[in-house]
């Protein structure tokens, strides 16, 4: 397996620009654990370890149930989640992985009943940014656990 370049370096500029936009989600108003799950259930499904460690180690420092975190991958047949962490694990699936048709009526407004329109709307922007991190990360095949010092992410003591 060939090294891949970094793309932070290579692109400061636009990292920056894309990390300051992801850091505004902190101040939707959305639940800092809906965020983490969001994270977490996209980078999953998009097969991203290195957003996976992240959103882990995150959520741990935000005081996440480290049970809750393991069923994030199989939140539909676990009961440890509300409705609205429920419906936003539902909106961040189907904008992760499109269908042909688009977003499915049932799911838009089983979502709508959980959110706001602002809410809603910031809950698609979470979901878009975490899906961009993951495809830079898949892409350039960023190790694991490679940025904890930088991140503060050594504090969640997962090492």
């Amino acid at each position: 397996m060939s090294q891949r370049i970094n793309y932070i370096q290579q692109s400061p500029a636009l990292f920056k620009k894309f990390l300051d936009f992801s850091m505004q989600l902190k101040d939707s108003g959305i639940e800092q654990a809906t965020l983490d799950f969001v994270s977490l259930r996209a980078s999953q499904m998009n097969g991203c370890g290195f957003c996976c460690d992240m959103h882990t180690k995150e959520a741990r420092i935000h005081g996440e149930r480290e049970l809750r975190l393991h069923h994030v991958a199989i939140w539909r047949e676990s009961t440890l989640f509300s409705p609205r962490e429920r419906a936003a694990l539902a909106w961040t699936e189907v904008l992760t992985k499109l269908p042909e048709h688009g977003v499915p009526d049932e799911i838009y407004e089983r979502v709508r009943g959980q959110f706001s329109e602002k809410e809603l709307s910031d809950l698609t922007y979470a979901v878009m940014a975490i899906n961009g991190w993951n495809r830079a990360n898949v892409a350039f095949r960023t190790v694991p656990g490679s940025s904890d010092k930088t991140f503060g992410l050594d504090k969640a003591n997962l090492a």
